[in-house]
C-alpha cells in the first residue's frame, strides 16, 4: 500500500475539469469553455435524454449509470469493503424513457454523487494497487460516458477546438 497525495490531487482536478467544465485557464481532458458534463446534461429536454441512436443506451440510461458506479465508489470511500460484490450493472440499462421528474432526479442523483466522488478521491489514503487503479479508472471511466452522451445529443457536446 501506498499514499500519493500528488496523485488524488491530479484525480481531483481530472475528475472536477469532466464534471464542471474547463477551468479560465485550460484544461487537460476538454476544449476550452467546455461546461462539463452537469451543465451540458442540465441543456437537455427529458425527450433529448430519452433518445438513443440505433437501439443503443438513451442518455438517461448512462446517467443512471455514472451515478451508480460513483455511488458504489463512494460506498468503497466510506469504508465499505467490497460494494462491487453484489453490485447489479444491469439494472441502470434499462432505463429508456424519462419524463421531466425523472430527468431532474437522475441528474439531482448524478450531482450528489459526483460532490461526494469529488471529495473522496481528493482525499490522500492508504490505497492497494487494485484500489489506486480503481480510482484512475473512475475517472477514465467518466470520460468514456461523457463521450458516449456527446455523440447521442448534439445539445450535449462541448466547445469545438479552435482552428
Amino acid at each position: 500500500m501506498s499514499t500519493c497525495p500528488e496523485l488524488h490531487q491530479a484525480l481531483h482536478i481530472l475528475f472536477e475539469e469532466l464534471v464542471d467544465g474547463t477551468p479560465p485557464r485550460g484544461g487537460y481532458m476538454l476544449n476550452g469553455d467546455d461546461p462539463g458534463l452537469l451543465a451540458s446534461l442540465d441543456r437537455l429536454s427529458a425527450d433529448a435524454a430519452s433518445r438513443s441512436v440505433d437501439g443503443g443506451a438513451t442518455i438517461a440510461a448512462h446517467v443512471e449509470h455514472v451515478a451508480y458506479g460513483l455511488s458504489l465508489m463512494n460506498r468503497w470511500a466510506g469504508g465499505e469493503p467490497n460494494p462491487f460484490a453484489t453490485a447489479d450493472w444491469s439494472a441502470a440499462w434499462r432505463t429508456s424513457t424519462v419524463d421531466g421528474q425523472r430527468w431532474q432526479q437522475l441528474r439531482a442523483n448524478l450531482r450528489r454523487e459526483v460532490e461526494r466522488w469529488a471529495e473522496a478521491i481528493a482525499r490522500p489514503r492508504e490505497l492497494t494497487d487494485v484500489e489506486r487503479c480503481g480510482m484512475i479508472g473512475s475517472v477514465a471511466h467518466l470520460a468514456y460516458h461523457i463521450g458516449a452522451i456527446r455523440q447521442i445529443a448534439a445539445g450535449a457536446r462541448g466547445p469545438k477546438q479552435p482552428a
